[in-house]
């Protein structure tokens, strides 16, 4: 567990002027998908965009590191946890659709596939590729989450980000950079705070349910969702589908520890039961490393690896 020497905690406290509680050695396991990790030296999770505010202060005035965790669907926390404090947007989850324009928007931390569901209700087309998606709404704008050939990218209308200083910005997609699976707000210290997305209203929700549905159950007829993971563990490099790479090499079901990848699709990585991060954090590693061996490609982990990790 990550603790500093001679130091010693308050178990927890409210942020100056909130009722924003700050807790401290935060167990992060339960909050990734991935179910492994460390604790967190100092957690909090806020629900209004004041609280984010106080939070960032609380960390500055004690010069503590920041790390921002939404639905923790793409994260590999160290087993030694994160130092500083973790900031948890999973509970900013405003929704607003806008009948006359047909836009929506949703906070960050709203599940980007709850979003899909709900605009399919409406008979709202536009986001039917995200029902299987697992990550938020911020997430899925970082990382320009997609599907079935659509993404994030393609609806944006704008978003809402705070800097560390407090600052509220509104930026237009021009802004963000976007390409495969990233954009310019991936490692930066902005952070998402709502997202808005311009969909086509006046379908049959009926309709528009049916075609969900129908991406959902491609989606897991195609890949593993019984045991934790993190979805898709590499990028797609521009010759060849990871997974594919993967499987030519014959190492569907390898396993190190309680980590597998995954026989229903190679480039998943699965916790069979009792994985630590360290034993993920070295599958991830020999993959790259055959990989590179026998295709000279370097696999880009399109997981976020947070923490100290020794490699073997």
């Amino acid at each position: 567990m990550f603790s500093r020497k001679k130091t010693i905690y308050q178990p927890q406290l409210y942020l100056p002027g909130t009722d924003c509680l700050v807790r401290s050695q935060v167990s992060l396991a339960s909050l990734t998908s991935f179910r492994v990790g460390g604790p967190a030296e100092w957690y909090v999770a806020p629900r209004k965009i004041e609280d984010l505010q106080a939070s960032f202060e609380w960390a500055y005035s004690r010069k503590l590191p920041i790390t921002l965790l939404g639905a923790g669907s793409n994260l590999l926390v160290s087993d030694c946890g994160l130092p500083g404090l973790v900031i948890c947007t999973r509970h900013l989850r405003s929704t607003h659709f806008e009948f006359e324009t047909g836009q929506v928007t949703a906070g960050s931390g709203v599940p980007i596939a709850r979003l899909a569901w709900l605009a399919a209700e409406h008979g709202w087309e536009g986001l039917e590729w995200a029902v299987g998606i697992p990550g938020t709404v911020g997430g899925a704008v970082v990382m320009n989450a997609g599907a079935h050939q659509s993404c994030a990218a393609d609806l944006l209308v704008n978003t809402q980000t705070i800097l560390p200083t407090g600052r509220v910005e509104v930026l237009a997609p021009s802004a963000l950079d976007f390409n495969y699976r990233t954009s310019i707000l991936q490692g930066s210290n902005r952070l998402v705070t709502q997202a808005t997305f311009q969909l086509k209203p006046g379908a049959d929700p009926k309709q528009v349910r049916a075609a969900t549905t129908g991406h959902l159950e491609q989606r897991r007829n195609s890949q593993p969702y019984h045991l934790p993971s993190c979805g898709s563990v590499f990028r797609n490099p521009e010759s060849h589908a990871a997974g594919w790479l993967i499987e030519q090499l014959g190492l569907k079901g390898y396993q190190i520890g309680g980590a597998q990848i995954a026989e229903r699709h190679a480039n998943f990585i699965l916790n069979c039961g009792g994985a630590k991060a360290r034993d993920i954090f070295q599958l991830i590693h020999h993959i790259q490393e055959q990989v590179e061996q026998h295709w000279s490609l370097c696999l880009e982990p399109e997981v976020r690896i947070l923490g100290e990790f020794q490699t073997v």
